[in-house]
């Protein structure tokens, strides 16, 4: 293995290692919102802090399905 293939192997670890720091920290927020906005809201069951989580999983999976597929 070569220095540039390293590199670019180290590339796109450094790639995935902060996609998935950002995906951490944005499911964190989004169940703090979702349960401060239940509260706030007085909603009797808990459906906010459920559905900012799963809003912010689909939109995450979209990117790394768009960012890891060919371009023609």
């Amino acid at each position: 293995m070569n220095d540039k293939q390293k590199q670019s192997n180290y590339s796109l670890l450094l790639r995935y290692l902060g996609l998935g720091f950002q995906l951490l920290i944005s499911l964190a927020l989004a169940l703090y919102a979702g349960k401060w906005l239940d509260e706030k809201w007085n909603l009797k069951t808990p459906l906010l802090i459920w559905i900012l989580p799963l809003l912010i999983l689909a939109a995450t999976f979209y990117k790394v399905v768009k960012d890891t597929s060919k371009k023609k």
